[in-house]
């Protein structure tokens, strides 16, 4: 029975749409497939890892018989991206068998029931919404969504904190070591909300949303929350648990304040960081009168050491940090100029973007 007929590149989109959520190994068989649902001549694909569930809906013609079939997403994708790319593609059921045909190529492909493929059933009572342009939040996302943690023990870390309170929309991200918050205003009074959104869920926010102004609606109920933007939605678990208080850990007060040429400092800083090794990242900065020394060594007694001229007028300071956690800030920042603000060499710094308010970055010191 034939499901869809259509060029190759109109079946592959939204396939890659869906199964960028598909993990390599699973517990269940069923959850390395992808959904295709056919209800007259729409097809809605989606995937899941039980965690998260990604769908799209695409309109790709044929008669409108229902049916609904699951198939291997790695195996059918990697079949039409193997094809040449102005193909026309019809993909057919048979005996359980999915069989995608271009031309004189067939390749068959096994099927597990739809019936099995575990969708998550959204019943929980969205009791928030907003709805901001995909551009403005996925530049809200890209502000912070380095900082959070990988694997950590602390699973409240592993994820984005996304806080509404008023007109604002704020994001924070921490690994323990340095945090990113940004915020940006809503045309709308929100209710205060904290939710705390899983790392894998930032990251296809990141894959999927547009450079565009079209909007993105958000969702929030106490357990998930749902994403809808263009023909997505995403529906994804929460993170329980309490996020660190992340209006105590930035500095309020400090006085030695410099300000750095952003690309020079990473130029310097990625000179450096070719000496660090593995398990030291560390890089000493000397702060001198409208001048910035920065200096690193390993066990092999390799050296670098780089001078540039800053805008500095306070006491002289000398602090040590990963020089990691200063790149990932300078490589997502676009600004001329950057603001890094000092209390002494043994207290957190504050990273900032002149006339930006809404962007703070705090990173702990290193003994060196």
């Amino acid at each position: 029975m034939a499901l869809v007929k259509a060029s190759r590149d109109a079946l592959l989109k939204p396939l890659q749409v869906v199964a960028g959520i598909v993990e390599k190994k699973n517990t269940m068989p069923i959850l390395a497939n992808v959904l295709i649902q056919k209800q007259g001549t729409e097809l809605r694909f989606v995937a899941t890892d039980t965690e998260m569930q990604v769908s799209t809906i695409a309109h790709l013609g044929g008669d409108s018989d229902d049916m609904a079939i699951t198939v291997s997403a790695r195996k059918v994708i990697d079949v039409l991206r193997a094809l040449p790319d102005a193909s026309e593609v019809a993909l057919s059921i048979h005996a359980r068998k999915a069989t995608i045909t271009a031309g004189k190529s067939r390749v068959s492909l096994q099927t597990m029931a739809a019936e099995e493929f575990p969708q998550v059933l959204v019943q929980e009572l969205f009791t928030n919404r907003l709805t901001v342009p995909q551009k403005a939040f996925k530049h809200l996302l890209s502000m912070v969504s380095y900082a959070m943690a990988q694997q950590d023990i602390r699973y409240y870390l592993n994820g984005l904190l996304l806080v509404t309170e008023g007109k604002k929309l704020k994001l924070v991200a921490t690994d323990g070591h340095r945090l990113a918050y940004c915020d940006m205003d809503l045309d709308e009074s929100m209710p205060r909300q904290d939710l705390i959104v899983p790392r894998k869920t930032v990251g296809e926010w990141m894959r999927l949303l547009q450079d565009v102004d079209d909007p993105i609606s958000l969702e929030f109920g106490q357990q998930r929350l749902r994403a809808s933007f263009g023909s997505i939605e995403l529906v994804s678990k929460l993170i329980e648990g309490k996020f660190p208080d992340y209006e105590r850990v930035i500095p309020q007060g400090l006085e030695r304040v410099a300000s750095i040429d952003r690309a020079l400092f990473a130029s310097s800083l990625q000179r450096a960081s070719i000496v660090t090794t593995e398990k030291f990242k560390g890089v000493r900065l000397s702060f001198q009168h409208d001048a910035l020394t920065i200096q690193t060594n390993n066990a092999d007694q390799e050296e670098a050491v780089d001078e540039m001229a800053i805008d500095y007028a306070a006491e002289p300071t000398e602090i040590g940090f990963n020089v990691q956690y200063l790149l990932e800030v300078l490589q997502h920042l676009k600004t001329d100029q950057v603001c890094i603000s000092l209390r002494d060499g043994s207290a957190s710094a504050l990273i900032t973007v002149p006339n930006h308010p809404n962007f703070k970055y705090v990173v702990m010191p290193m003994r060196i």
